[in-house]
Parts: structure tokens; C-alpha cells; sequence
């Protein structure tokens, strides 16, 4: 019963996460968990165990005698997260760069292209695939804990990317971006990669900075 129990759990997660990264549940109204329970077909007890773990992963904080909402975008936060994303990441894709095999290279190229046609569709699976693009760069490294972290941080950037995406013509820019990675990354060049890894991270930076403070 404790599998079955838990693996309910992780579906939860996935699910109520992919309703916070995709924007779907407003940060200033409080997560209706009677209603999100019934919507789902789950009782309480898998929901708050799920609802546990996304505030464990930043996304969502808890009130006492209030529940949990999801959190704000904020400069502070995005200034934490895009400043540990450029201290591990560009190495983090060269290393993999050096060793990526045959595979690796076909999920990253595949990859992309999903993320090429949901930008060109404007679909709310931009987020998800760029996240993913990123990873399929990462993952061939081996190097678990770095990836266990970034993970965790493209889950937390993945709001703040589609933030960044807003305005016009952000979007093209990003995916050109992202085919400069690809072939550097393709082709071992492991200095060219990090350096291009490196400015595009700063780059969305530098954007979210004056969105940020704008509004």
C-alpha cells in the first residue's frame, strides 16, 4: 500500500507542478485543496504529501491557517537562481560535450526541435522543452549531484523563462541562441559551448532585471 501510496505522490507532483510552471495557478490565491483533490479523483493525504514536496522545491509556501500559494516571481529569486545556473551549468555542458555519444546527440537534436515547434506555435510547452533541452546538454556528463542540482534550478528558472519569453521576438532570439549551443556542443567544441552556455544564461538575466523591476 506505501508504493502505491507514493507513487500517487510523484504523479501529483508532476501534475501540480506542470499547473505552476505553465502559470495556471494564480500566486496570490491559495491552492484550493478540497477543489484540486476532487478535480484529480485523490484524497487529501497524497495531495498534501505532494504539496509538501513542491515547497521543499521552492515553488509553492505554506501560511499557518491559510494553506499554500504559489510563490511569487521575484528579482531576489531570480538573481539566486540564474547566478547558480552560471556557476554550474556552462562547465556542466562542456564536460558533456566531450563525452556525449551517438544517442545523446539525437535526443538533443530531437529535442530542439520539439522546442522550435511549440515556440513557432506559441504553445505552453516552451517552458517544459527548453527545460529539457538544457538537461539533454547536461545529462551525458554523468556527473549526478551537478545534475540533481540543475534540475532543480530549471524547475525553479522554467516560470522565469517563460516570463522572459514575453516580449517580441525574445522567443527567435533564445532558439537562435540554442542552435549556436547545439553545434558547438555537437561538435566538442567544449570552450565555444561553456562561453555560449554562459552568455545566453546572462542574457536572460539581464532581461528579467528590468522586466522584473518594471512591473
Amino acid at each position: 500500500m506505501s508504493i502505491i501510496i507514493r507513487n500517487l505522490s510523484d504523479q501529483l507532483v508532476e501534475l501540480v507542478r506542470d499547473r505552476i510552471l505553465t502559470g495556471a495557478v494564480h500566486p496570490d490565491l491559495p491552492i484550493r485543496q478540497d477543489a484540486l483533490a476532487a478535480e484529480l479523483g485523490v484524497s487529501k493525504i497524497p495531495l498534501r504529501e505532494a504539496l509538501a514536496r513542491l515547497e521543499q522545491e521552492g515553488l509553492i509556501r505554506s501560511q499557518a491557517n491559510r494553506g499554500y500559494f504559489v510563490r511569487a516571481l521575484s528579482t531576489e529569486e531570480a538573481e539566486e537562481v540564474f547566478a547558480l545556473r552560471l556557476k554550474l551549468e556552462p562547465e556542466a555542458i562542456a564536460c558533456a560535450a566531450a563525452v556525449a555519444d551517438y544517442d545523446h546527440r539525437r535526443l538533443a537534436m530531437e529535442t530542439l526541435a520539439k522546442l522550435d515547434q511549440a515556440t513557432s506555435q506559441h504553445g505552453e510547452g516552451v517552458g517544459a522543452f527548453n527545460r529539457a533541452f538544457h538537461l539533454a546538454l547536461i545529462r551525458p556528463g554523468q556527473r549526478l549531484i551537478t545534475l540533481n542540482i540543475l534540475e532543480r534550478l530549471h524547475v525553479l528558472s522554467e516560470r522565469y523563462v517563460r516570463k522572459h519569453l514575453e516580449p517580441l521576438g525574445r522567443d527567435q532570439r533564445a532558439n537562435e541562441e540554442h542552435h549556436e549551443m547545439l553545434d558547438s556542443w555537437m561538435e566538442r567544441d567544449v570552450e565555444r559551448v561553456a562561453q555560449l552556455t554562459r552568455a545566453h544564461i546572462e542574457q536572460t538575466l539581464e532581461d528579467l532585471r528590468r522586466q522584473l523591476v518594471s512591473e
